[in-house]
C-alpha cells in the first residue's frame, strides 16, 4: 500500500473515504448487481439527489452520466449542432473541443489567445450563426480559469438560440455558478472529486433537451446509443442506455454525502486557502514562478507554475517524502508543473508540499 499523495492534476489523489466506501462496495457486491435493478436504481436517485444538493443544481437542469468528459465533447456537437460551434481557446482541451466539432463535419469557429492567457468578453465577438458556445472555465492544460462573473457576459453577447457549454472537469464544485446564465456544464470525476477515471457527469437543461428532439424531428441523426433524448429518457427513471459503470456511481454518490457534509463553503474556503498558499510559494521562489501572469486567470483548482527543473526530476527528489506534482501538459513538459488544488488535499499535505519543495535546495 502507498502512502504517495498525488498531486497530479488528474487522476489525482483519491478523496480520503473512497477506501472505505470501497470495501463497503466489495462486501456487498456492487459491481455484481444488475444495471435494471431497483438497487442500482436507488444509487442512480442517490447519486443524482447529493449532486443536486452539492452544486445547488436548478431542477429544470438533468444529471446524466456518460463514460467520461470527452464523450461529452463528441455527444455535444452530435446532438446539439446542426452547422456551427463557437469556441473560446487558451489551451490544449479547449482546443481539442473545437478539434472534435470539426472533425465531426460541423463548421466551428474559435476566438483564440496564446497558451496561458485568459479571454475578455468585450474582445469575443460571437457569430450570430453560432449554435453552441464552448466556454473552458477551468483550462487544466494552462491553470487558466474564467472568472465566474464573465459568464453573464457571455450569454448576454451569444445569440439567443444559441446553447452555452461551460467545462468544468477540473474546477467543480468549487465555483458557484448561476445556472441560468448557462445551458449546460460538465465535469469527470477523477480530478475534483477525488474518484477514479471512467465516468463523465453532464449537467444540461431543457433548452438542450428541445434542440436535440428538433433535430431529430428534422431527419439529423444524433448518433446511437448516446443521444441527448435517450440519456434523459433513461436518466429520469434512473437508469442508463447501457451497463453503466456501477461502482464509480456508487463511489460518486458516497463521496458526494460526505461533501456534503463538509458543506460546499466549507470546500471552497479550503480551496482559495490552499491556493493561496501554493500562489505565495511561487510568488517568493528562486525556482517557480506562476506561469499564469494575470492574477484575475489564474485557476484556483489547477495551478500551472514555469519551473527551473523538470517535473521528473522534481518527482525523484519528492519520492522519499511520498508525494507527486504532475508536469507541465504537451510541449510544456519539462518547463511547467501542474499542482492539484482539489477537495482531496487538506491544508496540511499542501503545506507539507511546500516546505519540501523549498527545503530540497533546488
Amino acid at each position: 500500500m502507498t502512502n504517495k499523495v498525488f498531486f497530479t492534476p488528474g487522476p489525482s489523489e483519491l478523496y480520503p473515504t473512497v477506501l472505505a466506501h470501497m470495501q463497503s462496495a466489495m462486501e456487498n457486491k456492487i459491481g455484481s448487481i444488475s444495471h435494471r435493478s431497483q438497487q442500482f436504481k436507488d444509487i442512480y436517485a442517490h447519486a443524482v439527489a447529493g449532486l443536486r444538493r452539492l452544486l445547488q443544481l436548478p431542477d429544470n437542469y438533468e444529471v446524466l452520466f456518460l463514460s467520461s468528459a470527452n464523450e461529452i465533447w463528441e455527444r455535444a456537437i452530435q446532438n446539439l449542432v446542426q452547422e456551427e460551434s463557437f469556441h473560446l481557446v487558451n489551451g490544449s482541451f479547449s482546443k481539442r473541443f473545437y478539434e472534435i466539432s470539426a472533425e465531426l463535419g460541423k463548421k466551428t469557429n474559435k476566438f483564440e489567445v496564446p497558451f496561458g492567457e485568459g479571454f475578455r468578453p468585450e474582445e469575443v465577438a460571437i457569430p450570430d450563426t453560432a449554435e453552441l458556445v464552448a466556454l473552458i472555465h477551468n483550462e487544466t492544460s494552462s491553470g487558466v480559469s474564467i472568472p465566474v462573473a464573465d459568464i453573464a457576459q457571455y450569454r448576454q453577447s451569444a445569440p439567443k438560440e444559441s446553447l452555452l457549454f461551460v467545462d468544468a472537469v477540473s474546477s467543480l464544485p468549487h465555483p458557484e455558478f448561476d445556472y441560468n446564465q448557462m445551458d449546460s456544464v460538465y465535469f469527470s470525476v477523477q480530478k475534483c472529486f477525488g474518484l477514479p477515471a471512467g465516468l463523465g457527469v453532464w449537467l444540461l437543461n431543457e433548452r438542450c433537451l428541445a434542440k436535440a428532439h428538433a433535430l431529430q424531428k428534422s431527419g439529423i441523426s444524433l448518433g446511437s446509443y448516446h443521444t441527448i433524448p435517450v440519456l434523459v429518457e433513461k436518466g429520469r427513471a434512473h437508469q442508463t442506455p447501457e451497463t453503466p459503470n456501477v461502482l464509480n456511481l456508487y463511489l460518486l454518490g458516497k463521496v458526494v454525502d460526505d461533501m456534503n457534509k463538509k458543506g460546499i463553503a466549507t470546500i471552497r474556503q479550503e480551496t482559495e486557502t490552499k491556493a493561496r498558499l501554493i500562489y505565495d510559494f511561487l510568488e517568493k521562489s528562486k525556482n517557480f514562478e506562476p506561469a499564469v501572469q494575470n492574477t484575475a486567470f489564474r485557476s484556483l483548482t489547477t495551478i500551472v507554475a514555469n519551473t527551473r527543473i523538470p517535473a521528473a526530476e522534481l518527482n525523484k527528489l519528492l519520492a522519499p517524502y511520498d508525494m507527486a506534482i504532475g508536469s507541465g501538459y504537451g510541449s510544456y513538459k519539462d518547463t511547467q508543473i501542474r499542482i492539484a488544488n482539489f477537495p482531496a488535499h487538506t491544508v496540511s499535505q499542501v503545506e507539507a508540499l511546500l516546505y519540501e519543495l523549498e527545503s530540497l535546495g533546488v
